[in-house]
């Protein structure tokens, strides 16, 4: 099964990324070249966001790895492989099934997403990033795991089919099949955070191909 984003690059200024997502950025910004299993940094419902305190924050930025790292695992390795949950198997599949019957939304902030163009017979790394040179919110899932020195954060990106896409189609090879991140729209970020298992599925949507650009990278 073809992956789709492996590797990406967050967000390095932090007044941009607080502008952006109405957060402010944890003091560890981890990678900003992100890898499967590298620290980056993820935006979820604040815990206390619903006991009516004013001074509470609706939304928390957080440092995890890039990987969910599901409750069982005995190790991190399976963050090599958990990187992204298809939209279709995600209720249903061991690593992600917990995380989302428990609403555990988050938005993963990147400037530029990397993805192979296999058009020429070769592949071409490309970057894609928001044709408004703002940031882009991916969705995902977040996890806590135990390690032995105390707990561990981590998260997934959410796709979905990209058959159709104007520019996303264009990536991986001609047999595997066509994928693409989750990318929210600025105005339903709190909703996607907020939204049930039931109403989950409503946010895997295609972004509008006219929102994006590529970059040969």
């Amino acid at each position: 099964m073809n992956a789709v984003c492996s590797h990406y690059q967050g967000i390095k200024e932090r007044e941009r990324y607080r502008r952006h997502f109405g957060v402010e950025p944890p003091e560890d910004l981890g990678k900003w070249d992100v890898w499967p299993s590298y620290a980056a940094t993820f935006i979820r419902s604040h815990p206390q966001a619903d006991v009516g305190d004013e001074a509470v924050p609706k939304r928390e930025a957080l440092t995890g790895l890039f990987g969910l790292i599901p409750h069982w695992a005995t190790d991190t390795k399976i963050g090599r492989q958990t990187f992204n949950a298809r939209s279709e198997t995600v209720a249903t599949k061991p690593s992600f099934r917990d995380a989302w019957k428990r609403g555990q939304h988050c938005i993963i902030p990147v400037d530029t997403f990397f993805e192979p163009d296999w058009r020429s017979g070769k592949a071409i790394a490309t970057g894609i990033s928001s044709a408004d040179d703002e940031p882009l919110g991916i969705a995902g899932l977040w996890a806590s795991w135990k390690s032995p020195t105390g707990w561990l954060h981590s998260f997934t990106m959410l796709t979905i089919n990209a058959d159709g896409h104007g520019l996303m189609e264009n990536f991986h090879k001609a047999t595997d099949e066509k994928r693409m991140v989750v990318i929210l729209p600025q105005d339903s970020y709190d909703a996607w955070l907020r939204a049930t298992p039931q109403e989950s599925m409503d946010f895997m949507r295609q972004y509008p191909t006219e929102h994006l650009e590529s970059v040969v990278a």
